[in-house]
């Protein structure tokens, strides 16, 4: 580990700014490594919401998947696959910053992994954080029209088959390209080593080929430890994209049916929709909100819910809630049952089972009653996910 003591280190993700989850995590992992005294530089695509950076003249310029006119769909087609701009521009930032390492995260379609190719090429070793499925599913989602979907794990020309991107013909069979040409062969080629930050993704990763000792769990980290609220109020909230992954139409309806107001924070694509079906005066639709009223709102809540549908990887909205005395109640799907002891610090229910949530929902106000559960909760996350953990087990990733 000593041998990557204030080394070089870039950061690649498609977008540089708190966008979702894999971002808030790469943000996260910039600072921490920085705070250690690392030399860190970032690779993305140039984005106006982008935050400030030294490095963004290295950036290739934004494409957009829904553009229309014929340019745009060629220049957002070829990001898929073998891209120029990216590989010349990725190209010079390398022999500018010259790294140790490059630290991968979300890099399809924006970006691609021709970057991995390059850095392996030029020697540099690569470490890539899984935030999604999209090594070993086209749709990134392992989902198709709504349910829990494997079949690409072996075969992935299911994807055009079942058109499990957008429901299209031609975005599953540029998925199925895409997905083709940088096979799992090529990707433990150019991979030093992947990072799963839940023990069910390695699982899949595994079920679909990839090698069991290229693949280190490291579950996402709290970068600051923040004092639990010693009460609770009298509602609940749900934090995250409005979108049907999400499985927020089942918490919705369950929501109409109790007297408990809900706050619903993030945006998305389904949230005007939702906002005119679930008009309800125990259903407050806030919107995007900035982290530090999030963390106020969220510290005070009787739990957090993620009613998901999909495969969650190791959602930070949990470990966030957690760590400040919050119970989650989340769907028994993907990596969300590792952080839940239930009785404890939380419940489990099956995803899209209104009258069950309802049960949980119940259960969150009248069981979380004595105060002290609250830091014991705050006090068993913080350790489990304390960013100086994180940091020991990502230099022995660096440097195994």
């Amino acid at each position: 580990m000593q041998e990557f003591i204030n080394k070089k280190i870039l950061l690649v993700n498609k977008f540089y700014y708190n966008r979702g989850g894999d971002c808030v995590a790469m943000l996260n992992t910039e600072q921490l490594l920085k705070a250690k005294g690392h030399e860190v530089a970032v690779f993305s695509m140039k984005y106006a919401r982008n935050i400030p950076s030294e490095w963004e003249d290295y950036f290739p310029d934004e494409v957009n998947f829904s553009a229309r006119d014929l340019s745009g769909i060629i220049k957002a087609a070829s990001r898929l696959f073998s891209p120029k701009d990216v590989a010349i521009q990725f190209k010079s930032l390398l022999n500018v910053f010259r790294p140790d390492i490059v630290h991968l995260h979300n890099i399809h379609s924006y970006l691609s992994p021709i970057v991995a190719s390059i850095a392996h090429q030029k020697g540099i070793r690569v470490v890539w954080t899984m935030h999604d499925y999209k090594l070993i599913c086209p749709a990134y989602s392992c989902l198709n029209n709504g349910l829990v979907c494997e079949r690409c794990f072996k075969n992935k020309h299911r994807v055009f088959i079942h058109k499990c991107m957008k429901n299209s013909y031609p975005a599953s069979l540029l998925g199925w390209m895409e997905a083709v040409y940088w096979n799992k062969k090529k990707l433990i080629k150019f991979t030093h080593r992947f990072i799963s930050p839940s023990r069910f993704l390695k699982t899949k990763m595994i079920e679909a080929g990839f090698p069991d000792n290229m693949i280190e769990v490291l579950p996402n980290f709290i970068p600051s430890k923040k004092i639990p609220s010693s009460t609770k109020k009298d509602y609940y909230c749900y934090v995250g994209r409005i979108s049907g992954e999400k499985g927020i139409d089942t918490l919705l309806n369950a929501a109409s049916q109790l007297p408990y107001p809900l706050k619903i924070i993030g945006d998305g694509p389904l949230l005007n929709t939702f906002r005119r079906v679930f008009n309800h005066e125990n259903i407050d639709f806030m919107g995007y909100l900035p982290q530090d009223r999030v963390y106020e709102i969220t510290k005070e809540a009787r739990c957090v819910v993620m009613p998901s549908v999909w495969y969650e990887n190791n959602p930070l909205s949990a470990i966030e809630a957690l760590s400040i005395g919050t119970p989650v109640l989340g769907s028994r799907i993907g990596g969300i049952p590792e952080l839940i002891d239930e009785g404890f610090n939380g419940f489990l229910c099956t995803p899209k089972n209104t009258s069950e949530l309802q049960e949980k929902i119940e259960l969150c106000f009248n069981h979380f009653h004595k105060q002290y559960n609250f830091a014991k909760i705050a006090e068993q996350a913080q350790n489990k996910f304390d960013s100086e953990s994180f940091y020991k087990k990502l230099l022995n990733i660096y440097d195994c």
